[in-house]
């Protein structure tokens, strides 16, 4: 595909370019906040709300059993 012909079909009129635009802007903006998502989530795995609710509430059942066992 040739510039000319891109810029017939997307540039050309002011209507299509605010489209092309816009529809490009969101793509980039869903792709790069998953990726950053990503890139974090990797980056900080076991230090983060998610991976520490699931030790404090097998060490909440822990402490349970044993309270139990005591009676």
């Amino acid at each position: 595909m040739s510039f000319s012909t891109l810029y017939r079909v997307l540039f050309k009129r002011n209507s299509v370019m605010v489209g092309t635009v816009l529809g490009c802007a969101f793509v980039f903006q869903a792709a790069f906040d998953t990726g950053v998502t990503t890139f974090y989530e990797n980056h900080n795995k076991g230090k983060l709300w998610k991976d520490v609710k699931v030790q404090l509430a097998n060490a909440a059942e822990d402490d349970d059993d044993e309270d139990d066992d005591d009676e």
